[in-house]
């Protein structure tokens, strides 16, 4: 069976129940066309990169699906192009990299970011890490030697700049 990925963006000015039913639609047409859900996420309101139909926001869903045949995906793609509500939407084909790395997603393998002293952190065993001070500086005594010689100060030598001389060219035709 092949795996695919639908993401699409739907209008954020309509209301949250023509939102929902947006999505269910295209889940019923998914369903109705012998493809198998695999995984539904609404990622929720968030910020475009660039303003589409002077929208600056969208909700974002993506479903992730089985099914037998491409054909189903020409038949949404012309549906979601149709669609007022939709935005914009993409249509991928997950090979066998792209399926294991969103069962990883799911299973918070990936994406999750543990902090130090956190309930995940075997070392810290749920208490919060330890604040280590900075170890003092060493303090290095100057040696007999050392005092003898005294560095002579440095002058800094002047700047001398070159005059800038403007040489003007005439053409044989202004004379």
């Amino acid at each position: 069976m092949r795996q695919y990925e639908v993401t699409f963006i739907v209008d954020s000015v309509l209301s949250s129940d023509e939102i929902e039913a947006t999505s269910k639609v295209y889940q019923d047409m998914l369903v109705a066309e012998g493809a198998k859900i695999v995984h539904t996420d609404e990622m929720g309101l968030r910020q475009l990169a660039y303003p589409i139909k002077n929208r600056t926001t969208g909700i974002y869903y993506c479903f992730e699906y089985q099914v037998e045949t491409g054909d189903l995906i020409s038949k949404i793609d012309l549906a979601m192009r149709r669609d007022e509500r939709i935005m914009r939407s993409l249509v991928i084909k997950l090979d066998k990299y792209g399926i294991q790395y969103n069962e990883d997603k799911r299973a918070g393998k990936i994406g999750k970011v543990k902090k130090k002293g956190s309930k995940d952190d075997s070392k810290g065993k749920g208490k919060p890490a330890a604040k280590s001070k900075p170890a003092p500086a060493k303090v290095v005594k100057p040696t007999p030697a050392a005092k003898a010689t005294v560095a002579a100060p440095v002058v800094a030598a002047p700047v001398v700049t070159a005059p800038v001389v403007e040489t003007l060219t005439t053409s044989k035709e202004e004379e």
